[in-house]
């Protein structure tokens, strides 16, 4: 990183991540790694728990694997607090939503932190699909609030989207760039469409799997193989699995309303069954594949 960069970054020291699921988690995990005080919030202490138990498994893969120092680690542990007070956002210099997929939900908790943080903090939302324009609505700080979306898994994955809302100011950007680059992580600029980049690609990818299975012309096991064969780390299904297929069918629904219907992304009826069955992913044990 440039003198700039780093001085950019060093805008931030206590960053809050709000919503503890895979992204929550994933997002704290890098964010302590590389230096910063970091406070995870989710309103079931059971969720907490458990995430900071994946996050220290993790994290000791990551020593054993030797990708992670000891001092990284050490201090990754000590830098780490749960909460699920909303009051102990106090004092962070960024606060980070990564809580589910629902506009709803999301603009509920903006509201209510816009009297909690600093006037001077960011809010970034994690959001796939939804309008960075639609949430910065909701606060006063629409000069400080863009879009921040990782992908999971997190401490893997390199690229970020970067998306500014119409009011978002440019040293807002300029820090949330440099704030990626000190994750160890690559900073990619988007404009306020839906699905942004990442997600209205990959749209077709899902969209045709699903077609596909939902004819008979192939089982799940083959279409992944195939889509392997042909150079992708993970076929279509594994790869729902991974990120869940509830978040999955979320952001397809999302992506449909703000086309207008375009039938090129419409959701599959496989997708709501299995929503609706249980059958969500490695998460629930289960999906398109069977988990241990």
């Amino acid at each position: 990183m440039s003198t700039a960069s780093l001085e950019r970054a060093a805008d931030i020291q206590r960053v809050a991540v709000a919503g503890a699921g895979a992204m929550g988690r994933g997002i704290a995990q890098v964010t302590a790694l590389a230096g910063y005080d970091v406070v995870l919030y989710d309103i079931y202490p059971n969720v907490l728990d458990d995430a900071l138990q994946q996050i220290h498994a993790s994290v000791e893969r990551g020593l054993s694997l030797k990708k992670v120092s000891e001092s990284q680690a050490e201090r990754a542990r000590q830098a780490l607090t749960t909460t699920s007070e909303l009051a102990d956002f106090a004092g962070a210099d960024l606060v980070v939503e990564a809580v589910p997929e629902d506009l709803a939900i999301k603009r509920d908790l903006f509201a209510k932190l816009d009297d909690l943080v600093a006037e001077d903090a960011i809010f970034a939302s994690n959001t796939s699909s939804l309008s960075i324009n639609v949430l910065a609505g909701t606060v006063r700080r629409s000069t400080r609030f863009l879009g921040m979306h990782f992908f999971n898994p997190v401490h893997i994955m390199k690229l970020v989207e970067l998306i500014a809302a119409d009011d978002t100011n440019d040293d807002v950007i300029e820090t949330a760039v440099a704030f990626v680059q000190s994750l160890g992580k690559t900073p990619v600029r988007c404009k306020d469409t839906p699905a942004f980049i990442v997600n209205r690609v990959a749209r077709p990818f899902y969209g045709e799997a699903f077609r596909l299975l939902g004819e008979g012309v192939a089982e799940v096991a083959t279409i992944d193989d195939l889509m392997r064969s042909v150079g992708f780390r993970m076929g279509p299904f594994e790869l729902i699995d991974l990120v869940g297929c509830d978040v999955n069918f979320a952001v397809t629904q999302s992506v449909y309303e703000a086309y207008f219907h375009d039938p090129k992304y419409r959701p599959h009826p496989i997708q709501q069954r299995m929503v609706e069955g249980g059958r969500l992913g490695r998460k629930s044990g289960r999906g398109f594949y069977e988990y241990d």
